[in-house]
Protein backbone atom coordinates (compact mmCIF):
# COMPACT_ATOMS: atom_id res chain seq x y z
CA UNK A 1 0.00 0.00 0.00
CA UNK A 2 1.12 3.46 -0.67
CA UNK A 3 1.47 6.62 1.47
CA UNK A 4 -1.84 8.43 3.35
CA UNK A 5 -1.60 11.83 2.14
CA UNK A 6 -3.75 15.22 3.10
CA UNK A 7 -4.54 17.30 0.20
CA UNK A 8 -8.16 17.16 -0.52
CA UNK A 9 -9.24 17.49 3.27
CA UNK A 10 -8.44 21.05 3.22
CA UNK A 11 -11.23 21.82 0.87
CA UNK A 12 -13.48 19.11 2.35
CA UNK A 13 -13.33 20.95 6.13
CA UNK A 14 -14.37 24.47 4.33
CA UNK A 15 -17.99 23.56 4.32
CA UNK A 16 -20.79 23.25 7.06
CA UNK A 17 -23.19 20.94 7.47
CA UNK A 18 -26.24 20.61 9.04
CA UNK A 19 -26.45 16.96 9.72
CA UNK A 20 -29.40 16.55 11.79
CA UNK A 21 -31.35 19.06 9.10
CA UNK A 22 -30.02 16.44 6.29
CA UNK A 23 -32.07 13.34 7.72
CA UNK A 24 -35.71 15.95 8.05
CA UNK A 25 -36.22 16.07 4.45
CA UNK A 26 -37.29 13.18 3.62
CA UNK A 27 -33.91 11.73 3.36
CA UNK A 28 -34.79 8.08 1.72
CA UNK A 29 -36.53 9.83 -1.56
CA UNK A 30 -33.44 12.31 -1.83
CA UNK A 31 -31.21 9.51 -1.91
CA UNK A 32 -33.25 7.78 -4.57
CA UNK A 33 -33.02 11.32 -6.69
CA UNK A 34 -29.43 11.79 -5.63
CA UNK A 35 -28.32 8.42 -7.21
CA UNK A 36 -29.98 9.56 -10.79
CA UNK A 37 -26.75 11.66 -10.81
CA UNK A 38 -29.02 13.96 -12.84
CA UNK A 39 -30.01 17.75 -13.01
CA UNK A 40 -31.48 17.26 -9.07
CA UNK A 41 -27.76 15.78 -7.90
CA UNK A 42 -25.32 18.30 -9.41
CA UNK A 43 -27.68 21.30 -9.07
CA UNK A 44 -31.02 21.47 -7.84
CA UNK A 45 -31.74 21.58 -3.98
CA UNK A 46 -28.79 21.17 -1.56
CA UNK A 47 -30.70 18.33 -0.14
CA UNK A 48 -30.32 16.33 -3.13
CA UNK A 49 -26.90 16.63 -4.13
CA UNK A 50 -24.24 19.35 -4.46
CA UNK A 51 -27.06 22.09 -4.49
CA UNK A 52 -25.39 23.81 -7.41
CA UNK A 53 -21.67 22.33 -8.66
CA UNK A 54 -20.73 25.54 -9.90
CA UNK A 55 -16.87 26.08 -10.48
CA UNK A 56 -15.16 28.80 -7.77
CA UNK A 57 -11.58 27.87 -8.59
CA UNK A 58 -11.13 25.87 -5.58
CA UNK A 59 -9.48 22.89 -7.48
CA UNK A 60 -6.47 24.72 -8.35
CA UNK A 61 -4.94 23.91 -4.68
CA UNK A 62 -5.06 20.80 -4.83
CA UNK A 63 -4.08 20.53 -8.92
CA UNK A 64 -0.62 22.42 -7.15
CA UNK A 65 -0.19 19.75 -5.09
CA UNK A 66 -0.69 16.69 -7.10
CA UNK A 67 1.86 18.25 -9.51
CA UNK A 68 4.21 18.54 -6.50
CA UNK A 69 3.93 15.29 -4.67
CA UNK A 70 3.98 13.37 -8.10
CA UNK A 71 6.40 15.62 -9.97
CA UNK A 72 4.22 15.50 -12.53
CA UNK A 73 5.87 16.51 -15.79
CA UNK A 74 4.36 19.12 -18.78
CA UNK A 75 3.52 16.18 -20.50
CA UNK A 76 2.36 14.09 -17.63
CA UNK A 77 -0.91 11.67 -18.55
CA UNK A 78 -3.69 11.61 -16.33
CA UNK A 79 -6.77 10.05 -15.58
CA UNK A 80 -9.60 11.12 -13.53
CA UNK A 81 -12.18 8.28 -12.39
CA UNK A 82 -15.28 9.82 -11.46
CA UNK A 83 -14.67 13.28 -12.53
CA UNK A 84 -17.85 14.95 -12.06
CA UNK A 85 -18.05 18.21 -14.56
CA UNK A 86 -13.87 17.82 -14.70
CA UNK A 87 -13.23 20.94 -12.51
CA UNK A 88 -9.54 19.27 -11.44
CA UNK A 89 -8.66 17.98 -14.53
CA UNK A 90 -9.41 21.68 -15.55
CA UNK A 91 -6.90 22.95 -13.14
CA UNK A 92 -4.32 20.59 -14.07
CA UNK A 93 -4.78 21.47 -18.05
CA UNK A 94 -4.20 24.90 -17.11
CA UNK A 95 -0.85 23.91 -15.22
CA UNK A 96 0.54 21.27 -17.47
CA UNK A 97 -0.63 22.85 -20.88
CA UNK A 98 1.15 19.67 -22.56
CA UNK A 99 -0.93 16.90 -20.67
CA UNK A 100 -3.31 14.77 -22.10
CA UNK A 101 -5.78 14.09 -19.65
CA UNK A 102 -9.08 11.72 -19.43
CA UNK A 103 -11.39 11.16 -17.39
CA UNK A 104 -15.38 9.64 -17.01
CA UNK A 105 -17.94 9.06 -14.69
CA UNK A 106 -21.30 7.35 -14.43
CA UNK A 107 -22.95 10.89 -14.65
CA UNK A 108 -24.22 11.74 -18.41
CA UNK A 109 -25.81 15.22 -16.92
CA UNK A 110 -21.57 15.97 -15.39
CA UNK A 111 -20.57 14.86 -18.65
CA UNK A 112 -22.80 17.49 -20.90
CA UNK A 113 -22.52 20.30 -18.02
CA UNK A 114 -18.36 19.65 -17.93
CA UNK A 115 -15.57 22.58 -18.11
CA UNK A 116 -15.45 23.54 -21.79
CA UNK A 117 -11.91 23.61 -21.88
CA UNK A 118 -11.66 19.64 -21.26
CA UNK A 119 -14.90 18.53 -22.08
CA UNK A 120 -13.59 16.55 -24.82
CA UNK A 121 -11.52 14.47 -22.95
CA UNK A 122 -14.38 12.98 -20.75
CA UNK A 123 -16.36 10.15 -21.38
CA UNK A 124 -19.35 8.30 -19.40
CA UNK A 125 -18.34 5.21 -17.89
CA UNK A 126 -18.49 2.76 -14.98
CA UNK A 127 -15.97 2.76 -12.60
CA UNK A 128 -16.41 -0.32 -11.89
CA UNK A 129 -16.45 -1.79 -15.43
CA UNK A 130 -12.78 -2.58 -17.23
CA UNK A 131 -11.18 0.86 -18.22
CA UNK A 132 -10.73 1.67 -22.20
CA UNK A 133 -6.95 2.01 -21.66
CA UNK A 134 -3.74 0.02 -21.37
CA UNK A 135 -1.43 -1.39 -18.42
CA UNK A 136 0.30 1.18 -17.06
CA UNK A 137 -0.77 4.07 -19.19
CA UNK A 138 -1.04 7.06 -16.99
CA UNK A 139 1.72 9.07 -14.78
CA UNK A 140 -1.39 9.63 -12.03
CA UNK A 141 -4.92 7.88 -11.48
CA UNK A 142 -6.96 10.10 -9.12
CA UNK A 143 -10.43 9.20 -7.95
CA UNK A 144 -12.09 11.72 -5.66
CA UNK A 145 -15.15 10.58 -3.45
CA UNK A 146 -16.26 7.94 -5.46
CA UNK A 147 -14.97 4.78 -5.08
CA UNK A 148 -17.03 4.78 -1.64
CA UNK A 149 -20.42 4.96 -3.41
CA UNK A 150 -19.59 1.35 -5.17
CA UNK A 151 -20.45 -2.07 -3.47
CA UNK A 152 -17.82 -4.15 -2.27
CA UNK A 153 -17.74 -6.31 -5.86
CA UNK A 154 -17.68 -3.02 -7.62
CA UNK A 155 -15.22 -1.79 -5.17
CA UNK A 156 -12.89 -4.46 -5.78
CA UNK A 157 -12.89 -4.46 -9.52
CA UNK A 158 -12.45 -0.60 -9.76
CA UNK A 159 -9.54 -0.66 -7.35
CA UNK A 160 -7.90 -3.14 -9.56
CA UNK A 161 -8.04 -1.21 -12.50
CA UNK A 162 -6.69 1.97 -11.17
CA UNK A 163 -4.03 -0.41 -9.83
CA UNK A 164 -3.25 -1.53 -13.62
CA UNK A 165 -3.46 2.02 -15.72
CA UNK A 166 -1.73 3.85 -13.64
CA UNK A 167 2.01 4.22 -12.41
CA UNK A 168 1.20 6.53 -9.43
CA UNK A 169 -2.60 6.82 -8.09
CA UNK A 170 -4.24 8.27 -5.44
CA UNK A 171 -7.97 7.82 -4.15
CA UNK A 172 -10.03 9.36 -1.85
CA UNK A 173 -12.96 7.79 -0.05
CA UNK A 174 -15.21 8.98 2.80
CA UNK A 175 -14.45 7.70 6.53
CA UNK A 176 -14.93 7.43 10.55
CA UNK A 177 -13.13 7.07 13.38
CA UNK A 178 -15.34 7.39 15.49
CA UNK A 179 -19.20 6.67 16.68
CA UNK A 180 -19.82 10.60 16.48
CA UNK A 181 -18.17 10.60 13.03
CA UNK A 182 -19.89 7.64 11.50
CA UNK A 183 -23.43 9.29 12.57
CA UNK A 184 -22.25 12.41 10.69
CA UNK A 185 -21.90 10.31 7.53
CA UNK A 186 -24.92 8.16 7.71
CA UNK A 187 -26.89 11.53 8.17
CA UNK A 188 -24.78 13.38 5.44
CA UNK A 189 -24.26 10.84 2.75
CA UNK A 190 -26.89 10.18 -0.14
CA UNK A 191 -24.93 8.10 -2.38
CA UNK A 192 -22.26 6.04 -0.32
CA UNK A 193 -22.33 2.11 -0.07
CA UNK A 194 -19.11 1.68 1.85
CA UNK A 195 -19.01 2.54 5.64
CA UNK A 196 -15.75 1.67 6.47
CA UNK A 197 -13.10 2.91 9.22
CA UNK A 198 -9.81 3.61 7.58
CA UNK A 199 -8.48 0.29 9.08
CA UNK A 200 -11.42 -1.31 7.08
CA UNK A 201 -10.03 0.35 3.75
CA UNK A 202 -6.45 -0.09 4.43
CA UNK A 203 -7.39 -3.85 4.38
CA UNK A 204 -9.17 -3.87 1.53
CA UNK A 205 -6.61 -1.64 -0.27
CA UNK A 206 -4.49 -4.68 0.46
CA UNK A 207 -6.73 -7.49 -0.20
CA UNK A 208 -7.28 -6.02 -3.47
CA UNK A 209 -4.18 -5.36 -4.80
CA UNK A 210 -4.48 -1.69 -4.57
CA UNK A 211 -0.67 -0.42 -3.73
CA UNK A 212 -1.88 3.53 -4.67
CA UNK A 213 -1.74 6.80 -2.28
CA UNK A 214 -4.81 7.48 -0.59
CA UNK A 215 -6.58 10.10 1.78
CA UNK A 216 -10.01 9.64 4.43
CA UNK A 217 -12.03 12.39 4.30
CA UNK A 218 -14.26 12.58 7.85
CA UNK A 219 -17.54 14.12 9.00
CA UNK A 220 -16.36 15.89 12.39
Amino acid sequence: MGNSINTVSLLHKRTKRDYIGRMMHDKSKCMEIARQYGYDYWDGDRRYGYGGYRYDGRWKIVAEKLIETYRLPNNARILDVGCGKGFLLYELKMLLPDAEIAGFDISKYAIENAKEEVKKSLFVHRAQDGFPFKNGEFDLVISITTLHNLCIGDLKSALKEIERVGRNKYVVVESYRNAEELFNLQCWALTCEAFFSPEEWRWLFDEFGYKGDHEFIYFE
